[in-house]
């Protein structure tokens, strides 16, 4: 696999037009710390790491509304990728949806959203937009 966030965004939008309930996709660091974000935003419904094999999984449920079933993410687009890295400043960072969606940047301290990398003041490469 020469691009496993794109494959880690493929299995949730799948599984989000399939309307699945749970998603389990092999685990690694990053991916750990792009649940995380996106459990802390409101966008999955609870998330647990499976520690067997060598890799391990993450198992993640989704979240629907209760009332019409539509899913909390609406779009995953990947933006930088293996043959086109995305870079970019604070100064000059993305606002996804004009501030309701969220990028997901990979910084020098971290994995972290757009909003906190720019209270940081700190550019990074850009994973992936949700909103």
């Amino acid at each position: 696999m020469t691009d496993p966030i794109a494959d880690y965004l493929t299995r949730l939008r799948n599984a989000i037009k399939a309307k699945h309930r749970v998603v389990e996709v092999p685990a690694s660091n990053l991916k750990k710390e792009i649940t995380k974000i996106l459990f802390d935003k409101g966008y999955i419904l609870n998330f647990k790491f499976v520690e067997e094999g060598p890799q391990g999984s993450i198992k993640i449920a989704l979240k629907y509304d209760p009332v019409n079933k539509v899913n909390a993410i609406k779009k995953l687009e990947r933006v930088s990728s293996p043959g086109l890295r995305r870079y970019t400043g604070y100064k000059e960072m993305p606002r996804v949806l004009n501030g309701l969606g969220i990028a997901v940047l990979s910084t020098s301290k971290g994995v972290m959203t757009d909003k906190e990398a720019r209270d940081l003041k700190i550019g990074g490469e850009v994973l992936c937009y949700v909103y």
